[in-house]
C-alpha cells in the first residue's frame, strides 16, 4: 500500500499483549490510520459502543474471553472490516470468526509488515460488499458500426491515454439523449480499461433523495442524523481504485456538485458528520442528456465542476441519425432477445425493415429494444412486421425532408385526386395559423397570391 494509504480512516486494535499492540499500533499510524487500542473484551465492547471504526483487528484469545464473542453479539457496526489474529494451530478459532463475518485473519506470529496487504484485502472485500448495492448484470458489449466508427476511434484514444497513466485517471464526461447507450459506453470505458479488475459502481442521480444524496455518495458518521445508528462509507470510498459511473449528474445539487469537484481535484472526501480527510481514487465517468454548456449558461450547474470533466467528452448521437446501422442493431438485438426467451431465430420483413428506418425512435436503443421484445413476444410466425409500428410525422423537420410519407401507401385501383390532397394540406395550413393567409402561405413554402388563387376568391378572416 502506498504511503498513507489509510488516510482518515479510524482502526481499533484489540490485543492484550502490550509489545504487539505497540508495534500494531505503529505500522497502522505510518499507513495514516488513525488507531485505537484494547486489551480485553470488555474495553473493545464499550470502544465500539461508543465510536465507530473502519476496521478492527481482533485476537482471539484475550484474558476475560474470546474476540469472537464480539462477532457473535453483532457489536462491530455493519460498516467495520473485521480482521482475526489466532494463534499457531488455533486456525479454527478463525475459522469460526470468518462464519461469524469476519473478513481475514492473521496467524501469530506475523510480521506487522504484513498488515498493508491483509487490511488491503479486507478494505476490497468492504468496497465489494457496499458495491454490491448498486451491481448490475448486464454487459457492456457495444455496437459502433459504420455510423459510430469515429466514436469507437474517440474511445480507443482514450484508453490509450489510460494505459499512459500509472496515477489517477480523468473524468470522462458522456452526453446524448435518454436511451442512446451512455451506460453502456460507461461499462466498456471501465471493462476495456486498466480498472477492469476493480468495482464499476453505478448510479443514477436523480434518483437520489436530495436529503440523502450527499450520506450516499460520500458516506456518513454515526450520529449525523437522526437515524444514522452506525457509520456507512459512501459509494467513492466503495469505488475506491475503480469507476463511479454518475448517471444524471446535473441533477445534484450546486452544494454537492462543488462536493463531487473537490473529490474529483483533491481526491479526497468527508464523510457527512465527520472530520476527517479520506483519500480517494476514483475514475469518474459522468453522464447527462441535456446539454452542460447551456445548463451553465442558465446557472443550473458549475461551471468549474464543466471545465473539470470537459477533457474526454464523449457525444452519443441519436439512433434516428444512424442510418442503415439501425437494421444491423436491430438484427444483433433480436438474437440476443431470441436466446433470452429461448425461441426460435425471427427475422424481419422487407417492410418491417422499412417501418425501422422510417421511424423517428425517440427513446432511442432503448425503446427499439423494446419494440424488438414486443414484436418477438406478440407477433404470430417466424417473421416479424412491426405493423403496429406507426411513424409519426417530425413536426421540427422542412416537410420535404420528413418522414410523413407512409411507406405502406398503396395507390387505390381507380386513382387518386391531388387536387383533394392539395385541399386538405392547405385546409391544415389555414387551420395552424388561425386563418391567416400569409402565415398559411409561409408554411405551404408558396406566396399568398398563389394560395389566393388555390382558394377560389375566398377570404378566410385574415389577423
Amino acid at each position: 500500500m502506498a504511503h498513507e494509504a489509510l488516510a482518515g480512516l479510524a482502526v481499533l486494535v484489540v490485543e492484550d499483549e502490550l509489545l504487539l499492540r505497540k508495534q500494531l499500533t505503529a505500522q497502522l499510524e505510518r499507513l495514516g490510520a488513525d488507531v485505537t487500542g484494547a486489551g480485553t473484551v470488555a474495553d473493545a465492547r464499550q470502544l465500539v459502543a461508543e465510536l465507530d471504526f473502519d476496521f478492527a483487528l481482533v485476537d482471539v484469545n484475550l484474558p476475560d474471553g474470546r474476540g469472537t464473542e464480539l462477532l457473535q453479539e453483532k457489536a462491530f457496526s455493519k460498516s467495520t472490516g473485521v480482521i482475526v489474529m489466532t494463534a499457531n494451530g488455533a486456525v479454527a478459532g478463525a475459522v469460526e470468526a470468518m462464519r461469524l463475518g469476519a473478513l481475514d485473519y492473521l496467524v501469530k506470529p506475523f510480521d506487522p509488515l504484513e498488515l498493508p496487504l491483509v487490511i488491503a484485502r479486507a478494505r476490497r472485500a468492504r468496497q465489494s460488499s457496499r458495491a454490491d448495492e448498486y451491481r448490475r448484470d448486464e454487459g457492456a458489449a457495444f455496437f459502433f458500426g459504420s455510423a459510430l466508427a469515429g466514436l469507437e476511434a474517440q474511445l480507443q484514444r482514450i484508453l490509450t491515454a489510460d494505459s499512459r497513466m500509472e496515477g489517477p485517471l480523468p473524468p470522462v464526461l458522456i452526453q446524448g439523449e435518454t436511451g442512446t447507450g451512455k451506460t453502456t459506453v460507461a461499462r466498456w470505458l471501465h471493462q476495456q480499461g486498466p480498472r477492469a479488475a476493480e468495482q464499476l459502481i453505478e448510479v443514477n442521480c436523480s434518483a437520489l433523495p436530495e436529503t440523502l444524496a450527499e450520506s450516499e455518495l460520500f458516506g456518513h458518521e454515526r450520529g449525523a442524523f437522526t437515524d444514522a445508528r452506525t457509520g456507512r462509507i459512501g459509494l467513492f470510498e466503495a469505488a475506491n481504485n475503480g469507476t463511479l459511473f454518475l448517471d444524471e449528474l446535473p441533477s445534484l445539487s450546486a452544494g454537492l456538485q462543488a462536493k463531487v469537484l473537490t473529490a474529483i481535484e483533491d481526491r479526497v472526501i468527508r464523510r457527512v458528520g465527520g472530520n476527517k480527510v479520506i483519500a480517494t481514487d476514483v475514475r469518474i465517468v459522468a453522464a447527462t442528456n441535456r446539454e452542460l454548456k447551456q445548463l451553465v449558461q442558465q446557472g443550473h450547474f458549475r461551471e468549474d465542476l464543466f471545465h473539470r470533466l470537459d477533457l474526454y467528452r464523449i457525444t452519443l448521437p441519436p439512433l434516428r441519425e444512424r442510418g442503415e446501422d439501425i437494421l444491423k442493431l436491430a438484427d444483433l438485438l433480436m438474437r440476443r432477445l431470441c436466446q433470452r426467451h429461448r425461441l426460435g431465430a425471427k427475422q424481419i420483413t422487407a417492410a418491417g425493415r422499412q417501418r425501422l428506418l422510417s421511424y423517428r425512435w425517440p427513446g432511442n436503443v432503448r425503446e427499439l429494444a423494446h419494440e424488438l421484445e414486443r414484436a418477438i413476444v406478440f407477433e404470430d410466425g417466424d417473421e416479424l412486421t412491426f405493423e403496429n409500428l406507426q411513424t409519426p410525422i417530425d413536426t421540427t423537420t422542412p416537410l420535404a425532408e420528413a418522414a410523413w410519407f407512409n411507406p405502406d401507401f398503396r395507390f387505390p385501383p381507380q386513382g387518386f385526386s391531388l387536387e383533394t390532397a392539395l385541399g386538405l394540406l392547405i385546409n391544415q395550413a389555414l387551420k395552424q395559423s388561425g386563418n391567416n393567409v400569409s402565415a398559411a402561405a409561409r408554411l405551404l413554402g408558396v406566396s399568398r397570391d398563389y394560395l389566393r388563387y388555390r382558394l377560389g376568391g375566398k377570404k378566410p378572416n385574415e389577423q
